[in-house]
């Protein structure tokens, strides 16, 4: 799961480098003991957690095969999400945002991206920077902000939501990460709220989270147009995890009657079992 910074905390978290020994040239970017991203240098299109294979799915489907879209990243990490556009999408328009400085550097430093690529990085608070883009101005907009392993309350929120569907172009695609596990009334509530929001909503979970036996990811996908969800259903059945996406009646079911977050009642989200990231 990833993990960084969301705006409200002032404290910045210690970030760290660990070689993945499986992989030669792959890193796994730790924030405060938790991981946060998995690049692999010498292959930006491999992607190892289970939640952004499926946002790269979603990529891959949901816009013409190999056309540049313009991407919006809230939540930079080592920007896994944002290698893996420019190397299967070339010449994509891309930005990314988080609020550790020191997790940027460290990156820059550290696992240097393809600088003739057309992404820039910066640092805020990913709501304010949002705020601050052109309406219609984004095919993809990628919600990924952690503080600690919680989403922090402000990026939860029908508010939130609705002025990422302003700042994409008609029929854009917003994907959210969301941690959730046990009785999941977290991710039950935000899937309500990107459906308070866009026309077509979409889930994506391995059958244990989905079910609450273990804490764990939960990708949510919103669109003013139909989602690509039988393509996504047979992709995510031929992962090695293999994971069920919910739409429609199903989604509905799921939702329950959650009711939709607003900001003057969003909380962050859960906090993971301690035992969530051991190997």
């Amino acid at each position: 799961m990833a993990a960084h910074g969301g705006g409200a905390h002032t404290r910045q978290p210690e970030v760290e480098l660990m070689r993945d020994a499986d992989r030669a040239e792959s890193w796994l970017l730790m924030v405060d003991g938790t991981p946060q991203s998995h690049v692999d240098l010498s292959d930006p299109a491999y992607l190892d957690f289970e939640y952004v294979q499926r946002i790269g799915h979603t990529v891959d489907l949901a816009f013409p095969a190999g056309g540049r879209i313009r991407a919006l990243h809230l939540g930079a990490g080592a920007l896994t999400l944002a290698r893996y556009v420019a190397a299967t999408r070339p010449g994509s328009r891309q930005r990314a945002v988080d609020d550790n400085p020191r997790l940027i550097e460290l990156v820059r430093e550290s696992l240097p991206w393809d600088r003739r690529t057309d992404l820039r990085v910066g640092t805020g608070d990913a709501r304010e920077w949002l705020a601050r883009r052109q309406s219609d101005s984004a095919d993809l907009v990628v919600c990924d902000v952690f503080a600690g392993a919680q989403t922090p309350a402000a990026l939860t929120s029908v508010e939130f939501f609705a002025d990422a569907d302003r700042v994409l172009e008609a029929g854009g695609v917003c994907a959210a990460n969301v941690g959730d596990g046990r009785r999941l009334r977290h991710v039950r509530a935000q899937a309500a709220t990107l459906g308070a929001v866009f026309a077509h909503t979409a889930l994506i979970a391995a059958p244990g989270v989905l079910r609450g036996r273990r804490f764990g990811n939960f990708v949510l996908l919103g669109s003013q147009r139909p989602l690509p969800a039988e393509e996504l259903t047979r992709r995510a059945h031929r992962d090695p995890d293999m994971a069920r996406v919910l739409e429609g009646e199903t989604l509905e079911r799921f939702v329950a009657g959650a009711p939709a977050v607003r900001d003057a009642s969003a909380t962050d989200s859960p906090a993971p079992p301690d035992d969530v990231f051991a190997r």
